[in-house]
């Protein structure tokens, strides 16, 4: 070979030989992880709903055995708590304002809504929660910040946090089930709203207010009075309005030892 007919330095610049098998793609494995791990299991909660998941569903969906999330996660109900505390985190509530202080509660609590509905079966998981994760701490202690520059006591501030947290998660629980699935947005994005679950739920409450309605009057003079009354209302007006209920007990509070 002479001077002028140097070799190639880049193998890349050679045609491929015509005879060579071509590479495997090899997939790399991504290295384990408690984050990758809750990414997992929020995943498959979503998809599939709280009753799929396990452990051992989680290893399967990492391409890994059970075993190995035991390094980082040390049990199905640790798992429960990371999920609840990653959520919490989607959500905090804002620098406390006294003048605003209750329509900053009702804000919190509508954003909550909505991000707890956009993961489905998160009710569940939080009713069984105590919030002691790091997302889960800072969003409790905005809430009694917010409270307490309302004027709201030491008691009236902790035990309304407690309250409205289980407001929020009891109204979420029980607008899931009148869906009949939970894996549903507010604004009606999901398949509760929109589709054929939401002509079950309307069909079902035209049922109950017709069976309200053919009571006994004089033995049930509210029920058949209030059968319409009893069914109206989407989820948004019996949300605001129960929260309006318990802002303004809360607020009845203020200024009290």
């Amino acid at each position: 070979m002479t001077k002028t007919q140097q070799a190639p330095r880049d193998a890349a610049d050679l045609p491929p030989l015509p005879w060579a098998r071509p590479a495997k793609k090899v997939q790399v494995r991504q290295p384990l992880s408690r984050e990758a791990i809750v990414d997992a299991a929020l995943a498959l909660v979503d998809k599939e709903g709280l009753d799929a998941l396990s452990m051992r569903r989680v290893a399967q969906e990492l391409g890994t055995g059970a075993a190995s999330l035991y390094a980082h996660v040390a049990n199905k109900e640790e798992l429960l708590a990371l999920l609840f505390d990653r959520v919490s985190g989607e959500v905090l509530p804002a620098a406390p304002d006294p003048e605003r202080w209750q329509e900053q509660i009702k804000e919190f609590c509508r954003d909550s809504r909505r991000a707890m509905l956009a993961h489905r079966d998160m009710a569940r998981i939080a009713l069984g929660q105590i919030p002691v994760g790091p997302s889960a701490i800072m969003v409790l202690e905005g809430m009694l910040g917010i409270l307490r520059a309302g004027g709201l006591s030491d008691r009236a501030a902790a035990y309304g946090a407690d309250v409205i947290g289980n407001y929020v998660s009891a109204c979420i629980l029980e607008e899931s089930h009148g869906r009949g699935d939970s894996h549903s947005s507010v604004e009606g994005e999901g398949e509760g709203e929109g589709g054929d679950e939401g002509g079950d739920e309307g069909a079902e409450r035209d049922q109950m207010e017709a069976y309200f309605a053919s009571l006994p009057p004089e033995r049930f003079p509210h029920l058949v009075a209030l059968a319409g009354t009893l069914m109206a209302g989407d989820a948004d007006e019996r949300f605001d309005f129960g929260l309006d209920v318990v802002v303004a007990g809360l607020a009845a509070h203020a200024g009290r030892d």
